[in-house]
């Protein structure tokens, strides 16, 4: 009998889970709405933004957090025209984010671009869309750091190129994300 009590704990404890509330930027398409939203660096207005939104997530931060800026966003409205279904140009534009964690290489995400094709509704190039997924994934993790003890070196590739695709290469990029000291009166997370 406490040999079964003592598996029954065990077996609770192994499949507990942690279930965090994170803040998650993603490269969101403004297509159906009446807005613009960044503005590109050749001072060219898109009808895209990126934007932040609360999720639930579990699993190994960073990791998971990199991984959410590819969930599917429905964005919520009060008119009874709009039914777009989705928004997050990762997923309408059919790209695949992974990421992990090396302790001395730091954090190395891939954007997959092998089924890379970009829907007409969305007036934006293959360019654009990972320059806004990056956008995404670099907030996301700065918003991230300012809790943790060490900078944070972050190396992302695209992958999944084919001869069409081969020039979206140069995206990849490497950076550091600092950490960034709390405003001051503000409780750490968790608190």
């Amino acid at each position: 009998m406490k040999t079964l009590l003592l598996g029954w704990i065990f077996a609770a404890w192994a499949s507990a889970t942690v279930i965090d509330v994170a803040i998650i930027h993603q490269p969101l398409s403004l297509h159906g709405t009446d807005v613009d939203g960044d503005i590109e660096d050749q001072g060219v207005s898109l009808q895209a933004a990126v934007h932040s939104r609360p999720m639930a997530l579990t699993g190994a931060f960073p990791e998971a957090l990199v991984e959410a800026v590819a969930l599917p966003h429905q964005l919520p409205t009060n008119h009874p025209d709009y039914k777009i279904a989705e928004v997050n140009l990762v997923v309408l534009s059919g790209l695949r984010i992974e990421a992990a964690m090396h302790q001395e290489r730091g954090l190395e995400v891939e954007i997959n671009v092998a089924n890379l094709l970009i829907p007409l509704e969305v007036d934006l190039t293959a360019r654009q869309v990972i320059k806004l997924t990056n956008a995404s994934i670099r907030k996301t993790l700065t918003a991230y750091q300012a809790w943790q003890k060490d900078p944070l070196k972050v190396t992302v590739r695209i992958v999944g190129t084919n001869d069409q695709t081969q020039s979206l290469q140069d995206l990849g990029c490497q950076y550091e994300v600092p950490v960034e000291a709390p405003v001051k009166g503000q409780a750490a997370a968790g608190e």
